[in-house]
């Protein structure tokens, strides 16, 4: 857990992409660079706005992933993971373990 908290933390986290690159890194074994790429394809965004936290607000808000403050209406916690999931292709291990428990 701590390698995948600095590699989060490295590119600002959730308060840009930094979250999302590294759960590229993790669930698919990409290089940190590839996971850039594939992450911004994505998004519909350049690789250099990943790290931009004003293009990342807005985007994160559209998209209902999360944002670091809270947002009225917004999707938070597990919510905002499940449209990651969808949106990035990839199994999240907490929201499986949320579907079992509420089936």
């Amino acid at each position: 857990m701590p390698i995948a908290h600095i590699m989060a933390s490295g590119m600002t986290g959730i308060r840009a992409a930094g979250d999302l690159v590294a759960r590229m890194e993790f669930s698919k074994n990409m290089r940190v660079g590839e996971a850039k790429d594939c992450v911004a394809k994505k998004l519909g965004v350049g690789v250099a706005d990943l790290t931009d936290e004003y293009v990342m607000r807005e985007l994160r808000e559209e998209l209902d992933i999360g944002v670091i403050t809270s947002v009225a209406g917004a999707a938070k916690g597990i919510a905002a993971k499940m449209n990651i999931e969808k949106l990035l292709d990839i199994k999240i291990n907490s929201c499986e373990m949320f579907r079992k428990q509420i089936v």
